[in-house]
């Protein structure tokens, strides 16, 4: 009987032991502002969010969305000016304010953030190469500002489209 009972302590001290502790629970108050440092136009909100994103690990607390598709529709890399990490920038703080449903008041400084950071990739060129880069960023810019926010689903899409062939074939009848 004792050996029984020292048996169950023993497998109940390694059960417990074993077992991995709950992750330490992040408020929302505390995500909001790791997402704030990281959406700011400024050099030093891109270099915190870019050390977070190099150690993703680090910050599982926070259960942020690191997922990117870049620039989207639009070419990552335009006429070789490296858009890539101004994307990702941009798409983490889109996912992750939409995710806590924070998006529309912070929005316009992601937008800006994107710009900034498009910027610090045009500041590398010089003369002419610079103005294109500028141009293009500032293009990029103005598409997120007007369209940055829309939510089409593929059902929305093909019900727009059906509404469109109809009112075609109606004007052709």
């Amino acid at each position: 009987m004792v050996r029984r009972s020292l048996a169950v302590v023993t497998l109940s001290f390694a059960t417990l032991s074993g077992l991995t502790l709950p992750a330490y629970a992040v408020t929302l108050e505390q995500k909001l502002a790791a997402l704030s440092s990281f959406t700011q136009p400024t050099s030093a909100s891109f270099s915190s969010w870019r050390s977070a994103w190099e150690n993703q690990a680090a910050w599982a607390d926070y259960a942020f969305d690191w997922s990117t598709d870049l620039c989207s529709s639009s070419p990552d890399q335009p006429l070789g000016f490296d858009f890539r990490m101004p994307c990702r920038r941009h798409d983490f703080g889109y996912r992750n304010y939409k995710a806590v449903n924070r998006f529309p008041e912070n929005k316009a400084r992601v937008d800006d953030a994107f710009y900034f950071d498009m910027r610090q990739v045009c500041a590398r060129y010089s003369g002419a190469s610079r103005s294109t880069c500028n141009s293009v960023a500032w293009t990029y810019y103005q598409a997120v500002r007007q369209f940055g926010d829309l939510n089409v689903s593929e059902a929305e899409i093909e019900q727009i489209r059906q509404t469109a062939e109809q009112s075609h074939e109606n004007t052709d009848a």
